[in-house]
């Protein structure tokens, strides 16, 4: 049904491996500060939740350009990882994934928060009474309890990362088959004469995919309401 060009489909693709990663590599740290959030109280912890929701609202460009200061080949971290570790992030596919992973990460962790408050702590509280340790009563308790909003946060992340576009083309520009995502590629279009059709095929492609996510993040959302509440 859409004649897709090789270089639309190496759009796609490669919009697809960058949001997998970045989701993946994201899921980790999103647990861990969504539990710590959940279950602690400290101080400065407004302004972490403050911190990790900052890329909703600043301007994605602005998000793009600090990545660029910080991880760019002479910033104060990609430089050392550039030097002494061999990776670089400016202008490579690895720095769309870290862009997207940014942008997507406030998405990702509220609703991995929220279902960890969700959970009863007398759960928590039962299996610390009968001799577990607190790593495994969150990786027998907690997580099992707080896996359906965890997935629903992944599955959000995902389709942010899909759709980013600004921090990802002020950090790593936008070079066809390394670091032009379907975003990009819909911008190059619309500025070029004839490039209305493609761009209107990967519009349909990006729409499918965000409304992928978005139906089966709510319904992660409605297992974990139901798991919640016993049924």
């Amino acid at each position: 049904m859409l004649d897709l060009s090789p270089a639309e489909w190496t759009a796609i693709l490669l919009s697809l491996r960058v949001a997998v990663i970045a989701t993946l590599v994201a899921t980790p740290f999103g647990i861990a500060l969504a539990w710590l959030l959940a279950r602690h109280d400290f101080w400065g912890k407004s302004l972490l939740d403050a911190m990790v929701h900052l890329p909703l609202v600043l301007p994605p460009v602005v998000t793009g350009y600090l990545l660029l200061l910080t991880f760019g080949r002479k910033g104060l971290v990609g430089g050392f990882l550039a030097d002494h570790l061999g990776i670089v992030f400016s202008f490579r596919w690895t720095g769309a994934a870290l862009a997207c992973g940014v942008m997507a990460f406030p998405l990702l962790v509220r609703p991995m928060r929220l279902s960890i408050e969700a959970i009863d702590r007398r759960l928590e509280q039962a299996a610390e009474t009968l001799g577990a340790a607190p790593w495994k009563v969150f990786f027998t308790v907690t997580l099992p309890l707080a896996l359906p909003g965890v997935l629903a946060g992944m599955v959000l992340g995902f389709a942010k990362a899909i759709g980013e576009f600004g921090a990802t083309i002020t950090f790593v520009s936008n070079i066809p088959g390394e670091t032009q995502t379907i975003s990009s590629a819909i911008y190059s279009l619309i500025q070029t004469p004839d490039g209305d059709a493609a761009a209107g095929r990967l519009v349909i492609v990006s729409i499918v995919l965000a409304l992928g996510a978005l139906i089966a993040a709510e319904w992660f959302a409605r297992r974990a309401t139901a798991r919640l509440h016993g049924n």
